[in-house]
């Protein structure tokens, strides 16, 4: 049972780190380093970029962004890794440890039990007789 507890902690630590590095990439950048228009002026709620800008830049739906940005990121494609990258204008090691924390993420998932073993389950097809 303790380690059940352990997985939780494990996805629950990698998922507040995805958070606040998305996060605080996202408030550096300026739409007019990213190459947007600005609009509102001085009335922006957020620093930098706003979730739907940094979606857009990469490619990806403003939903999937506040997915992976909650840290939910099961199953994040080479792409999507590569989009974010360029909109939150990443060097190598950003990118590298933004791969690692959606990698991590995605695996830290409760597994299902283990198959059974060979021999132990229904018979297959090829050993029925007429």
């Amino acid at each position: 049972m303790a380690e059940g507890n352990d997985q939780r902690d494990v996805r629950g630590d990698v998922r507040a780190q995805i958070r606040e590095f998305l996060s605080t990439r996202r408030a550096r950048i300026t739409p007019e380093q990213a190459g947007l228009p600005v609009y509102g002026g001085d009335r922006r709620r957020v620093p930098g970029l706003r979730r739907s800008e940094v979606a857009s830049l990469a490619g990806i739906s403003p939903e999937y962004m506040t997915k992976l940005e909650r840290g939910n990121a099961t199953g994040v494609s080479d792409s999507v890794i590569e989009g974010l990258a360029h909109a939150l204008q990443l060097d190598e090691a950003e990118r590298a440890h933004l791969e690692d924390l959606l990698r991590t993420a995605g695996t830290t998932r409760p597994r299902a039990a283990a198959p059974p073993a060979s021999g132990s389950g229904p018979p297959s097809s090829a050993s029925w007789t007429r």
